[in-house]
């Protein structure tokens, strides 16, 4: 892990785009008998339709930032952090990473029929640790995860809050240079999510960097020092996080309430003036001859 004072980039993602081909069932022309109907249907191939998860997107992230993600459903949020864990491949554009990212959500398996500490065992180790740096590393895993005696009984008997503070304090204890959370901040007590945000912080204070996606506004507000702001696959803004979260609330507060035509005004000025996004295409611009050397896969 770098431990630089000066900030770097440890992720730059390039004229990112990502879609996906997805079957679709589109409206048909009712044919004859319903007999008849049920034959066309099933001799017709599945109609498809193309989904842009993500649109064009530029920026650099660098040491020490937590970077919050917003936006709706379908806005690209997961999306984005799986090509940059280099779970997916953009279908433009590239993602290169001072080290390799690790992502940690709340779908993170394990091992439900094993108790809490063997599931501990069994992640450390397969993040690479010794057996000797496994057993040193535990207390601080139960430290973080903050489970008590929950830690001897098997996964299935732990509700989603207990579970997912586990994964989280396994993923923390590898103490990655780049930390990927999706909604992990979004289960669990007052004092667990507390601790999950002081180590945040570790993370950065060593230099690194830290994503967040969360469909809490306030969460990035409170525990992130930039936002980016995700609208139907495109970056809509990205500038520092108390300000974008509450660009980004004020207009889904608006969609909740029913008061559309302020929310599409919102969107309208959001889209047109993009605040930030043109700053963080040109300093992509200006990194571009060097990120063929670090891309990972």
């Amino acid at each position: 892990m770098a431990t630089s004072d000066a900030p770097h980039p440890t992720v730059v993602v390039d004229r990112v785009s990502r879609k996906f081909e997805v079957a679709a069932d589109l409206p048909r022309v009712r044919v004859g008998s319903s007999r008849l109907r049920r034959l066309v249907s099933s001799a017709r191939p599945r109609s498809k339709m193309t989904v842009h998860a993500l649109r064009n997107v530029s920026f650099v992230a660098h040491s020490g930032e937590a970077i919050g993600i917003v936006g709706t459903n379908g806005s690209g949020k997961s999306t984005l952090l799986g090509l940059i864990a280099g779970l997916d491949m953009p279908s433009r554009g590239e993602v290169v990473a001072t080290s390799q990212p690790m992502l940690l959500g709340v779908g993170a398996a394990l091992q439900q029929d094993l108790p809490g500490i063997t599931n501990t065992r069994l992640g450390l180790l397969a993040l690479g640790f010794t057996p000797d740096r496994v057993e040193l590393t535990i207390p601080r895993v139960l430290e973080i995860a903050g489970i008590g005696d929950a830690i001897y009984r098997p996964i299935r008997t732990y509700s989603s809050g207990m579970s997912s503070r586990l994964r989280f304090a396994i993923a923390a204890a590898a103490e990655p240079e780049i930390l990927l959370l999706d909604e992990i901040l979004s289960t669990g007590d007052a004092a667990s999510v507390q601790r999950a945000e002081e180590r945040m912080a570790e993370v950065r204070e060593r230099a690194g960097t830290v994503f967040l996606v969360s469909h809490a506004a306030k969460t990035i507000q409170e525990t992130c020092t930039r936002a980016l702001w995700l609208h139907n696959g495109t970056l809509v803004q990205d500038g520092p996080a108390e300000e974008t979260a509450e660009a980004y609330r004020w207009w889904a507060w608006n969609v909740a309430k029913g008061e559309t035509q302020i929310a599409d005004s919102l969107m309208e000025k959001a889209l047109d003036s993009r605040r930030g996004v043109s700053e963080a295409e040109q300093e992509v611009e200006s990194l571009r001859p060097h990120t063929q050397e670090s891309k990972h896969p």
